[in-house]
């Protein structure tokens, strides 16, 4: 794309749609790159992050606002031009834009989109288009487009999640059904950059810049603002970035009571490593050694980074569901499954429109697989933890169930229990985080004891 005189910031966020887009990118790990090749920190750094990221997050929600402002099949416009119209939807709808600036720099975009000799056509439309989409607030979309009910088709347009997961989210809330638009709207929130205590004693991660305390995890700061990468204890590996739902998972599993030594820990799916790295800390506290195990190499040397030189940790580079330990047998074992990711939509704003009901179908036989392995692996008395980043109970409760049928000895231990310091987190013996309650991501956690 030639950029022209589009501003850095907006054209820094459309090079992140284009390249959540065509690349296939990760928008988390694509942004920084883009923001470092245009320059960009401070104030523009932060607009170009809002302005990608929320329109990213809210896509299915803009896309239904144009498709009510165009006469022709919204699927046959230019895939670059729809970009531009959502950024100038994310602004006109969602930030304090002013209108003129809004359409005017969505129109500089535009002209710079495509082929020269279409420039003025497609300058054009995008101001057209924009205009008829400032002509009502969201309140008002809401109501011409009839979606301003509480029905599950109306709920998922209006907080741009798709229906399918709108349903398994109100599944997964059982009795709590009434919390779902309040969920719903929590996956829309960014989230601030979570961080924790590696190799650092909590005191003294509070004590950086910038830093304020976690609101459960004893080892958990939140950064107030800027990026985690500006400080040198995370650049160095003494802190960690992590989500405090997965440091209080973490926290679960090891505080689990085993019968018996606790000498022998294994994490079966390490990568990237966060959880290796809080696991390691709380091994070496208690004597015991632990193992890692990534299937994929580049994903094994992010866990060894993350556990740093010093470590005594081992990381094996295997497939776990082949047990490439041997004949070990661990005293706890944790198995952080492969899942559809849909209890993060609040910091992976595109993944919601990557996944669909058929990820289920593949994933569901991986998660039984390794979590089957973790019983082979976990001598008796010893405790297994299994993990999601989903609340969906096809990748929950239902695997945890058809597992426990083909090792009926299996004891399900109360894991809420564990986390006595986090309120109304128990979902049966299960831990189930949410966004809306906790402000972390929906992290499910069963604990079960061989």
């Amino acid at each position: 794309m030639t950029r022209g005189s589009a501003d850095p910031a907006r054209a820094a966020a459309l090079e992140l749609l284009r390249a959540v887009r065509e690349d296939d990118a990760y928008a988390n790990l694509a942004l920084p790159g883009i923001l470092q090749a245009g320059g960009l920190s401070g104030r523009d750094a932060a607009f170009a992050t809002e302005l990608g990221y929320g329109t990213l997050r809210w896509q299915g929600w803009y896309d239904a606002v144009l498709r009510a402002c165009i006469s022709r099949d919204w699927q046959q416009v230019e895939p670059a031009v729809r970009d531009i119209l959502r950024l100038g939807a994310h602004q006109l709808l969602s930030m304090r834009v002013p209108t003129h600036a809004a359409i005017d720099t969505a129109c500089t975009l535009a002209r710079g989109a495509g082929n020269p000799g279409s420039a003025t056509g497609r300058t054009g439309f995008v101001n057209a288009v924009l205009r008829k989409v400032a002509a009502q607030d969201v309140a008002g979309w809401a109501r011409q487009l009839q979606v301003d009910g509480d029905d599950i088709e109306s709920l998922a347009v209006r907080t741009s999640h798709p229906a399918w997961v709108v349903r398994a989210m109100r599944e997964s809330l059982g009795s709590a059904g009434a919390e779902l638009p309040a969920l719903l709207e929590a996956d829309n929130l960014p989230a601030r950059p979570t961080l924790v205590a590696r190799r650092i004693e909590p005191a003294d991660l509070l004590a950086l810049p910038g830093v304020e305390p976690g609101r459960w995890s004893p080892l958990a700061a939140v950064l107030a603002a800027g990026a985690p990468e500006s400080l040198d204890a995370v650049v160095d590996g003494r802190v960690g970035v992590q989500d405090e739902g997965s440091q209080l998972v973490t926290l679960a599993v090891a505080r689990a009571p085993v019968d018996g030594p606790d000498a022998a820990w294994l994490d079966m799916c390490a990568g990237p490593g966060g959880k290796s790295a809080l696991l390691d800390r709380l091994a070496v506290e208690r004597g015991a050694t632990l193992t890692a195990v990534e299937l994929h190499p580049h994903r094994a040397r992010l866990v060894e980074r993350a556990l740093g030189g010093a470590s005594s940790a081992r990381v094996l580079v295997g497939d776990a569901t082949s047990e490439p330990w041997g004949a070990l047998r661990f005293d706890r074992v944790l198995v952080d499954a492969p899942c559809t990711g849909l209890g993060a939509l609040r910091r992976r704003p595109e993944s919601r429109w990557r996944r669909s009901p058929s990820d289920l179908a593949t994933l569901g036989p991986l998660q039984r697989a390794l979590l089957t392995a973790a019983v082979h692996a976990t001598r008796p008395g010893g405790v297994i933890g299994y993990v999601t980043c989903s609340p969906h109970l096809a990748e929950t409760e239902f695997v945890v169930g058809d597992v426990r049928k083909a090792f009926p000895e299996l004891q399900v231990l109360d894991a809420a229990a564990l986390l006595p310091e986090v309120p109304d987190c128990a979902a049966g013996p299960f831990v189930q985080l949410w966004p809306h309650r906790h402000g972390t991501d929906a992290m499910f956690l069963a604990l079960l004891r061989r």
